[in-house]
């Protein structure tokens, strides 16, 4: 076995070691199918004996103008990307849709309330482009995204932007949670919903709250629930919410505690996310609920869900954001098709009949 040298070798002098162009050996890292398998086990083999770690990234991102990292913007806490289930499977998908390319993701974290430069965090992140998950209308982080001037894909929220979007149909994915509360005889329905915009409200939503939220996508769930409540003879009026703005377990059950001790009448649940659901199921176990995202949490517990494709929504936008950087498209402002994915309603059983 030859010894491994001590120092650090060059691509140059690696070529020169081989007797190849600086461009084989390039291409023994970057281009490995331009290559036969055997001349690229001998530059690897030779690159370890001479102490060459590949290609610098540096200089590579200055020639190629990519660094082979895309960001995503997660404006939450850094520890709810790794804790809420629903986004544990997203970034699962975005890492999926990587998976072969050589492009390493960067989580940005924004939490909700951080004194955070949105400019500086964002312009100063090494990326080729952006996966902005689930932001406020007119979010600066959104803003600040668009104006580095490289491809920006959103996911789910919000859903005006003339960007390239990926995402489901909220306001109707809903529906077939409360159509079981109302098949099964309730007709005593609270709502709890996590936060509607970027000013903080941990209390009772009114209308006009309601009516403004900047959060496209607990508008649209409370707002698909409550047209269906109302088809069925109940007074949107008459149905309380309470919405919380961060979306962790303390926080979901004091939600269910502020809910059911105001309204004691209440007989049955509509969360929109199986986190604030299952809080209310510790809180009451014996009262009816339904959830929101189908993580593995909630149908372990045969709650009554609706599921929708997280890890599916990461990949589709991870391949969109790829294509784009791929192509070159600096002007993310190309019209792209939506891409809407489909939801599906989990029985369960945690709506009872009265």
């Amino acid at each position: 076995m030859g010894k491994r040298s001590t120092s650090r070798g060059t691509l140059a002098s690696l070529a020169a070691e081989l007797g190849v162009s600086r461009t084989t050996v390039s291409n023994a890292y970057n281009r490995p199918d331009q290559l036969s398998p055997v001349l690229r086990e001998r530059i690897l083999a030779t690159a370890e004996r001479l102490g060459y770690p590949g290609p610098d990234p540096a200089a590579r991102s200055l020639r190629t103008r990519r660094v082979g990292t895309v960001g995503v913007l997660f404006t939450d806490d850094l520890t709810y990307a790794f804790e809420d289930l629903a986004s544990v499977d997203f970034l699962a998908g975005m890492a999926a849709a990587s998976y072969g390319s050589h492009t390493a993701l960067t989580l940005i974290p924004a939490g909700p309330g951080e004194d955070v430069n949105p400019q500086a965090l964002v312009g100063q992140s090494a990326v080729d482009g952006f996966v902005v998950y689930s932001v406020a209308e007119g979010d600066p982080y959104l803003t600040a995204a668009v104006a580095r001037r490289v491809p920006v894909v959103v996911v789910d929220q919000p859903t005006t932007t003339d960007l390239p979007w990926v995402g489901i149909d909220d306001y109707h994915a809903i529906a077939p949670a409360a159509q079981a509360l109302l098949d099964a005889g309730h007709r005593h329905i609270g709502i709890l919903c996590i936060r509607l915009g970027r000013e903080r409200n941990d209390g009772p939503v009114s209308p006009e709250r309601l009516a403004s939220a900047s959060l496209h996508v607990q508008k649209a769930r409370v707002e698909g629930a409550l047209a269906v409540l109302a088809a069925g003879g109940i007074d949107p009026r008459h149905v309380p919410i309470v919405e919380r703005h961060i979306n962790d377990r303390a926080n979901n059950l004091d939600a269910a505690r502020e809910l059911l001790t105001a309204h004691p009448e209440l007989t049955a649940v509509l969360c929109t996310t199986d986190s604030m659901a299952l809080a209310v199921l510790d809180y009451r176990p014996d009262i009816s609920v339904t959830g929101f995202d189908g993580i593995s949490t909630a149908l372990y517990r045969e709650l009554t869900t609706v599921i929708q494709p997280n890890h599916d929504k990461g990949a589709a936008a991870g391949r969109m954001l790829g294509a784009l950087i791929d192509a070159n498209l600096a002007d993310t402002s190309i019209d792209l098709p939506n891409t809407v994915l489909p939801t599906s309603f989990y029985a369960g059983s945690t709506v009872r009949r009265i």
